[in-house]
C-alpha cells in the first residue's frame, strides 16, 4: 500500500481506501462486511468511510462493532462520518448547528470511537448561513470530537466561501472533498476545483471511481432489465440505462485494451486511471465479496503500467478530456 497526504494537511491515508455506502447494514451480512474490512486493513488500508445516511445509521454501527471486535490500535486507521440526512423532522437534517453537534456525537457513538478523524458535511445547505457552518466545524475540532472537516459535492465557488469565512474569523477551514470521479465523471474534479488544489491545499477523498458499476465492465453484454440496485426507482433506472447506453462502446474497447494491451482487468485499469491523477488523496474502494475487494486492491500495481503513452492512449478512447479555462 502507499499513502499520500491529505491535501496540505499532515494526515496520511491509504490511496485505496474502503467505504460502506449501499453495503453495511443492508446489502451485505455483517460477517461478510467484518472479513472485509479485515481484508482491506490487512493490505494496508488505513482510511475507512461512513456516513449517518448510510443504512439510517446502520453502516456505522456495523462498523464501529467491528472496530471494536478488531482492536486496532486506533492510531492505525482514520474513519469518517458525513452530516446532512439524518432523520425526517426539523432539526434532524440539513446543516445546523444543533444537527451538525448532535448527529457528530450520534455517529461518535454508533462507531464506537472518540473522535471522528474526517468529518463530512454531505451535501451544501443553503438555508444555514456559512458563518455557522464554519464555525460549528471549527468549535467541534476544538473539543477534540473531528480533527479534520471537509465537504462533498459542494461547489467550488462553496467552498471558496467557506475558506473566506475561515479566514475571516481566523476559523480553520475545509480540509477536503469528496465528489465523484472516475473515467466517466471528470468535468467538475479536473475543471471546476482546479483552483481549489493549489489554492487551499484541498485533498480529495473520490467516491463511485467505477461509476456505480458500468467500468467494471459488467454491463459489456447490454444492461439486464432487473440488474440494478436502482430498479426501484424509475427515474433513477432511467439515467442509469442512459448512462450505460452513453458509454458502452468505450467501456468495451477499455475493457479490451486492458486485458490485450496491460494484462489486467478493466476495474484495475478504472481505479488506477483515477490513482493517476496527483490531486487524488484515496480512492474510496467499495465491495460486497472479498474476491472483488483483492481485486480492487491491485489497482496500485495497474498503476504502474499506466505511462504516459498508455495514458494517452485511454484519452483517445474514452474521448471526453474536458478543456482547462483560462485562469
Amino acid at each position: 500500500m502507499k499513502y499520500r497526504y491529505l491535501g496540505s494537511s499532515g494526515l496520511q491515508v491509504s490511496t485505496l481506501s474502503f467505504g460502506s455506502w449501499v453495503t453495511f447494514g443492508s446489502q451485505i451480512e455483517d460477517n461478510t462486511s467484518e472479513k472485509l474490512m479485515k481484508t482491506a486493513y490487512d493490505a494496508g488500508v488505513n482510511f475507512f468511510d461512513n456516513a449517518e445516511a448510510y443504512a439510517g445509521g446502520q453502516s456505522e454501527i456495523v462498523m464501529g462493532n467491528i472496530l471494536k471486535k478488531m482492536e486496532w490500535d486506533r492510531s492505525t486507521f482514520v474513519v469518517s462520518s458525513k452530516v446532512y440526512w439524518g432523520g425526517q423532522l426539523p432539526n434532524q437534517k440539513g446543516l445546523s448547528r444543533k444537527h451538525i453537534y448532535e448527529a457528530c456525537h450520534a455517529a461518535l457513538k454508533r462507531l464506537q470511537v472518540a473522535y471522528l478523524d474526517l468529518y463530512f458535511c454531505h451535501r451544501p445547505d443553503r438555508n444555514v448561513p456559512m458563518e455557522e457552518i464554519v464555525w460549528t466545524m471549527n468549535h467541534l475540532i476544538q473539543q477534540g470530537k473531528i480533527f479534520y472537516w471537509g465537504t462533498s459535492e459542494w461547489s467550488a465557488q462553496a467552498i471558496t466561501e467557506a475558506h473566506a469565512v475561515a479566514a475571516r474569523y481566523n476559523l480553520i477551514g475545509p480540509t477536503m472533498e469528496q465528489p465523484q470521479y472516475n473515467m466517466i465523471h471528470r468535468e467538475r474534479f479536473e475543471v471546476e476545483y482546479a483552483p481549489l488544489y493549489k489554492k487551499y491545499g484541498m485533498g480529495t477523498t473520490i467516491w463511485s471511481p467505477l461509476a456505480s458499476g458500468l467500468l467494471t465492465g459488467k454491463y459489456n453484454n447490454g444492461m439486464p432489465e432487473e440488474d440494478t440496485r436502482m430498479k426501484k426507482d424509475s427515474l433513477a433506472w432511467m439515467r442509469e440505462k442512459l448512462l450505460v447506453e452513453e458509454n458502452l462502446d468505450k467501456v468495451r474497447k477499455l475493457t479490451a485494451f486492458a486485458k490485450d494491451e496491460l494484462g489486467i482487468t478493466m476495474p484495475a485499469l478504472a481505479l488506477a486511471w483515477c490513482v493517476k491523477n496527483e490531486n487524488v488523496s484515496t480512492v474510496i474502494l467499495g465491495a460486497t465479496k472479498v474476491h472483488q475487494l483483492e481485486e480492487n486492491l491491485t489497482a496500485l500495481d495497474a498503476a504502474e503500467k499506466l505511462t504516459p503513452d498508455v495514458m494517452e492512449k485511454i484519452e483517445g478512447i474514452l474521448a471526453n478530456k474536458p478543456a482547462m479555462p483560462m485562469f
